[in-house]
């Protein structure tokens, strides 16, 4: 994957604007959040939950809530106290799960930064209009090349190719949930996916023993 030198930073950190939220098909009650490269064609998915979904639909349609939500809250003490988020940077995507870091500058020109989920790191940083930022190799990993359209919520990735990117690996579940997943392919009669799920739960039994 090649990537256009105007989409990253001098670091080699690569821009990310939010393009929109759509509802997952990977997990009950979650939603998939569409991070979109900047002036660029690849976009990465980041499963959230309702809670910071409605954080982050809220304030894209620019609705002003009657009492502040949490993420208002965040960001208006930070502005009380002189503090000011620099930066998101989504640092590492493993096992389905990206991780990022905020990084605080106050008005001394001390720096901080903190670990956070990257969903309420998102709906800060919408608040603060705070930059974000990726990895080339997670972009390379997760992200998916779309045509250039509108910047609209009809150019997000689909539901098979959200679940390909964030389902976690097989061999990382437990025996319980990989024997759950086994009983949902043979209902369905994927017998090959199926077979695939029951070799990885016996040797995770052999290895048991």
């Amino acid at each position: 994957m090649s990537f256009d030198e105007n989409n990253k930073n001098d670091d080699g950190r690569v821009r990310l604007r939010v393009l929109g939220i759509s509802y997952s098909q990977i997990q009950s009650g979650a939603y998939a959040l569409i991070l979109a490269q900047a002036d660029g064609p690849y976009r990465i998915p980041v499963v959230v939950g309702a809670a910071e979904a409605q954080s982050i639909a809220i304030k894209m349609e620019g609705i002003v809530p009657p009492r502040p939500m949490t993420h208002d809250l965040f960001a208006s003490l930070a502005q009380a106290y002189g503090v000011v988020l620099r930066d998101v940077f989504i640092h590492k995507f493993e096992d389905g799960i990206f991780s990022s870091e905020l990084t605080f500058v106050d008005g001394q020109g001390r720096e901080v930064v903190l670990d956070a989920r990257t969903s309420d790191a998102i709906a800060i940083a919408m608040r603060t209009k705070a930059p974000i930022y990726t990895t080339r190799e997670i972009l390379a990993e997760t992200g998916f090349l779309m045509e250039v359209k509108e910047a609209d919520a009809a150019d997000l990735p689909s539901d098979s190719e959200i679940a390909e990117v964030m389902a976690p690996k097989l061999e990382n579940l437990a025996i319980e949930e990989l024997e759950r997943t086994l009983a949902r392919h043979i209902e369905l009669e994927e017998y090959e996916e199926a077979a695939k799920v029951q070799a990885i739960i016996n040797a995770k039994k052999s290895g048991q023993a």
